[in-house]
């Protein structure tokens, strides 16, 4: 199953983009970097510093890569295993490749279970 706006909530979240964009506790709020590890009931989000942020209360802003069919088609014939969005990628719309950025929000009680458990919810 593709990575999708409507899929987000049941794949895995580490690696890709965030930002928070509403809290309960509002020093969280503007926390942006990369997920690198998940919780039940936590993210933990690498930017300028390593933060691990409730899901619980907080709505969450992700960037997906939107790949072109015909990058997708020459990454296929290649056989090059798919880039991450530069840094400044979630700024611009558009990464170095032939890459769009869609961005979705989530509420983080949408996310609230086990990682591997919520991947496998159809």
């Amino acid at each position: 199953m593709p990575l999708t706006p409507e899929t987000l909530t049941r794949h895995e979240l580490v690696g890709l983009r965030t930002r928070v964009v509403e809290s309960a506790n509002p020093d969280s709020v503007g926390i942006a970097g990369r997920v690198v590890d998940e919780t039940m009931r936590t993210l933990v989000i690498e930017g300028d510093r390593v933060r691990r942020v409730p899901k619980q209360g907080t709505t969450f802003e992700f960037a997906l890569p939107q790949r072109t069919d015909e990058a997708a088609d020459a990454e296929k014939a290649s056989g090059t295993a798919p880039e991450l969005p530069s840094e400044t990628a979630g700024r611009t719309g558009q990464s170095d490749g032939c890459e769009d950025v869609a961005y979705v929000t989530v509420d983080g009680a949408r996310l609230l279970s086990r990682p591997a458990l919520r991947t496998e919810k159809a």
